[in-house]
C-alpha cells in the first residue's frame, strides 16, 4: 500500500481478521527486511476501538516485554487504544 514501517510488517497468508482481511504482523528483532518469515507468537496488540488486531512475531526463543513492544509498534499504534495480550 506504499507505507514506510520501521518494523518488519506484514501479515498472515490465508487467515481472514474481523475486518476482512489477512491478519497482520509485526515482526520484533527482525533488523533487516524480509520476504517471509516464521518464528512465535509472543503478544497480540489488541485494540479497543478498532477491529484490527495485530500479531507480534520474534524469532524463537526472543520475548519482548509489554513497554517494549509498545515502543516498537508506537508509530502506527499511537493511533489506537490497545493493550498488549501476552501468551
Amino acid at each position: 500500500h506504499g507505507f514506510v514501517y520501521m518494523v518488519n510488517y506484514g501479515f498472515i497468508t490465508n487467515t481472514l481478521a474481523p475486518d476482512g482481511e489477512e491478519v497482520d504482523v509485526y515482526v520484533a528483532c527482525v533488523f533487516e527486511p524480509v520476504d517471509r518469515f516464521t518464528g512465535s507468537c509472543i503478544a497480540i496488540i489488541h485494540r479497543t476501538n478498532d477491529n484490527d488486531d495485530k500479531v507480534i512475531l520474534a524469532p524463537e526463543g526472543v520475548d519482548y516485554n509489554d513497554k517494549q513492544i509498545l515502543a516498537l509498534t508506537e508509530f502506527q499504534e499511537r493511533f489506537f487504544k490497545s493493550r498488549v495480550i501476552k501468551r
